[in-house]
């Protein structure tokens, strides 16, 4: 099974386009603000376009055949591609100067983690802001997703780009045709994105605020115009309100809403893995609230104004917003919660493994697949009991078959690997033990925020960058999850068969 070199390329090219065509929105966005970097995003998109179109017209004579190898490398590569193409904006308009800083910066955009390099963001022009918050709404529904959406129109099946750039348990299809699927998809995107948007601007704030939040919420990414991210809003709570909302239906199964917007309003609320999300979320606020209320060793008057409507609901919406933003992976802040006594400080740390729900725009391990490894757990011990009886894990009433089971233990394990691996590679930096695991949890969960001095009032400048490659590479392996790019670097994959 040999590779299909012209195809892969002909993909990586029609990537170069649309990440040329999202640069000159940007150009757009510069103009009406006349930001003074017009001339140079114009020239980067330009730039990107050329390289795709070149790459397109040299390989147009391909075999229309996209196998699982090819798949997998236009998902992981195609990925880096983009990500190098899209720090151009960044370089040519010197608002981030070092490749590795912009590099970091763009894999933390289009990987929706969120991290970033920059001391003074409001210093940043407006164009340069919104293509930082682009490239996190380009990744939080994958851009080859996106890709796939077209591929009819070059008569190309995408069956095998969407079974690797969406690996997780959750086999459930809005529409027998995947290109219908991933059009709808970016259906609800959208329409999630303009309507946080209008409302965002209709509480208070600016149009091209409410519009870099917006993107930045859906894609559960956490890239803000503010240097104090969302604790800028701090006195006006129904800004928080509404982005609370929305990493909400961002962390949940979009297919989910595909139902619920179909009128089928029983079938979303009754499905497993969103009860149980929705249970999380409901007991860590609670839990997170009221140690704000009674213990927390910071004075809510200093990040908010408790006068509007008092301590008890201030302390229930900053609980609720750091376990939404972490859970969610949105990574969005509202106070320094390391500052918030140490249970607290373990207690967000844990929830960086958990992950929203699958299907959602959300990193890390995914709620489903803690719900079906807790399920076998507990069957481990009906199973000792009675070592004959057929006892299959159950979800939404129907067994899970063994080896989508085995697959997911076998994901926890690795990601639990990569975890450690990653800590380990951290702290051979010279960095102390709670930031280098804070900083291979958020880097591999895709969350943003870390531990220690990379914690959510801090940002990525001070790590070496030795340690910004790295941290890139455990985002792009977390965003992708894990499989499709760590089988890259196994010997068999590369053998022709």
């Amino acid at each position: 099974m040999k590779l299909n070199y012209k195809i892969i390329f002909y993909f990586f090219g029609l990537l170069c386009l649309f990440n040329g065509g999202f640069m000159l929105l940007s150009t757009l966005i510069s103009f009406i603000y006349k930001d003074g970097t017009t001339v140079e995003l114009l020239g980067a998109g330009l730039i990107v376009l050329l390289l795709g179109g070149i790459a397109m017209l040299l390989t147009k004579n391909h075999k229309k055949e996209l196998n699982k190898r090819d798949g997998y490398i236009v998902v992981a590569f195609g990925w880096i591609v983009m990500a190098l193409t899209g720090t151009l904006p960044y370089i040519i308009t010197g608002s981030i100067p070092s490749f590795t800083n912009a590099f970091f910066e763009t894999m933390s955009g289009y990987t929706t983690t969120g991290a970033s390099i920059l001391n003074d963001i409001e210093s940043l022009p407006k164009g340069i802001l919104f293509w930082r918050s682009m490239t996190h709404w380009i990744g939080g529904m994958g851009i080859i997703v996106l890709a796939i959406a077209i591929l009819p129109l070059l008569g190309i099946g995408g069956m095998q780009l969407f079974a690797a750039e969406a690996p997780g348990p959750n086999a459930d299809k809005l529409h027998p045709r995947i290109t219908d699927t991933a059009k709808r998809l970016w259906l609800i995107y959208f329409g999630y994105t303009a309507a946080e948007t209008i409302l965002l601007k209709v509480a208070g704030m600016t149009f091209f605020d409410a519009i870099n939040h917006s993107l930045c919420t859906l894609s559960t990414g956490g890239f803000s115009t503010k240097n104090a991210s969302v604790a800028y809003w701090n006195g006006q709570p129904v800004i928080q309100y509404i982005i609370i909302v929305f990493m909400f239906l961002a962390g949940t199964n979009f297919v989910l809403s595909y139902f619920a917007f179909k009128g089928k309003v029983q079938k979303a609320i009754r499905d497993e893995e969103f009860k149980l999300y929705f249970k999380f979320i409901a007991l860590f606020t609670i839990i997170a609230a009221l140690i704000i209320y009674f213990r927390a060793d910071f004075s809510i008057s200093s990040v908010d104004h408790p006068m509007v409507l008092g301590k008890a609901e201030a302390s229930f919406r900053h609980g609720l917003f750091q376990v939404i933003a972490i859970v969610t992976t949105t990574g969005f802040v509202t106070a320094d919660y390391t500052l918030w006594t140490p249970f607290l400080v373990v207690f967000f740390f844990g929830l960086m493994f958990l992950g929203g729900s699958a299907g959602s725009t959300s990193g890390g391990v995914k709620v489903v697949r803690h719900m079906i490894m807790i399920k076998n757990g507990f069957l481990e011990f009906k199973r000792a009991l009675h070592p004959n009886a057929i006892l299959p894990v159950r979800y939404n009433k129907k067994a899970v078959s063994g080896d989508i089971v085995f697959n997911i233990l076998g994901f926890f394990i690795l990601y639990m690997l990569s975890f450690i691996v990653g800590a380990l590679v951290f702290s051979m930096f010279q960095i102390d033990f709670e930031s280098a695991i804070g900083l291979s949890a958020s880097s591999l969960g895709n969350v943003g925020p870390a531990l220690g001095n990379f914690g959510p009032v801090n940002n990525y400048a001070e790590l070496p960058a030795l340690g910004k490659w790295w941290s890139a590479f455990l985002m792009l392996i977390g965003r992708l999850e894990l499989f499709t790019v760590l089988i890259l670097l196994t010997p068999f994959f590369w053998r022709n068969r």
